[in-house]
């Protein structure tokens, strides 16, 4: 899978785009807490810091509550990002919901997306109850200590075992919802199950009720991991989705705890054989499961994740 298209919705907001290409309509800009505010640029277009200037100097942001950032330049900008956010927190004193790197791949593959320390955007936001990242080169931050966080989510095609480790050292009390696309390990996802202890203990995030590690290159292991992990029994919903699940993972999720109480398990993108497909279905009765998206072993064998490169 690849993403062809920007967000058109951000934290239940429609988004106005403010770019070279892009000018903002008339009613974004008469109402811009309305919307969620896209800021980008373009290939061979304006610096990224100059359009987030007239961003600041256009739009009143004193009342935004979510912020989109697109393409930044990668490779020919080296703008600081999380640093040109940081600096504008007085601007963007409601600001609520943040998503770094709204990038499609004709602009960048995820893989490619080039990051940096993003620890002075916790810092600088300490209200904020959404993030989510795209891409994870380079990417690096902090543990954070977050009383007002609720919903954190990295899209990769390879997650550092760094960032893994650093989300699992953060004191985030109320967090509800976790996505990590733990990704391949030819493309930097080189997490392991020893990792993800502080997610499957459940004792670090006390509020979750929705664990995603997706796009994993060792999805077998991480469901063996799930079958006994305490935090699975106040989920509402667990995604093993875009990952290279096979019949073993399955099977070791069918014979560890109950997952009766869930409401949805997400498995789509999978090896599973048609056979156990329907066990997991008849198995979990009650439960809305997406198996969607069946794959086949290639002639060498070869099981892929759904996002790398």
């Amino acid at each position: 899978m690849r993403i062809y298209e920007y967000r058109t919705e951000f934290a239940g907001l429609p988004v106005a785009e403010f770019s070279p290409s892009a000018d903002p309509s008339k009613e974004a800009l008469a109402s811009p807490a309305s919307y969620a505010w896209a800021v980008r640029t373009g290939y061979d277009e304006d610096a990224f810091g100059d359009v987030w200037a007239r961003f600041l100097k256009t739009v009143d942001t004193s009342g935004i509550t979510a912020l989109v950032i697109g393409y930044w330049g990668i490779y020919e900008d080296k703008t600081d990002v999380p640093r040109l956010l940081s600096d504008a927190a007085a601007a963007l004193p409601a600001l609520r919901a943040l998503f770094l790197g709204d990038i499609q791949a004709e602009e960048a593959e995820i893989s490619w997306i080039q990051h940096s320390d993003t620890t002075p955007v916790f810092t600088a936001f300490p209200a904020l109850e959404r993030v989510e990242v795209r891409g994870a080169s380079g990417l690096s931050f902090e543990p954070v200590r977050s009383e007002a966080l609720r919903l954190l989510r990295f899209e990769s095609g390879g997650l550092p075992s760094s960032v893994v480790r650093t989300v699992g050292q953060s004191a985030l009390p109320n967090l509800e919802h976790l996505d990590l696309w733990l990704g391949d390990g030819d493309y930097g996802g080189d997490a392991t199950v020893d990792d993800l202890a502080p997610f499957l203990s459940g004792e670090a995030l006390p509020k979750l009720r929705h664990l995603g590690l997706e796009d994993s290159d060792i999805q077998d292991a991480v469901a063996a991991a799930l079958a006994g992990a305490p935090v699975v029994a106040r989920l509402e919903s667990l995604s093993l989705a875009m990952g290279t699940l096979t019949d073993t993972g399955a099977e070791a999720l069918l014979s560890g705890q109950p997952l009766g109480h869930l409401k949805k398990l997400d498995l789509r993108h999978h090896y599973l054989s048609d056979m156990m497909a329907e066990r997991v279905r008849t198995a979990l009765p009650g439960v809305e499961i997406d198996l969607d998206g069946q794959q086949e072993l290639d002639e060498d064998g070869g099981l892929y994740v759904e996002v790398s490169e």
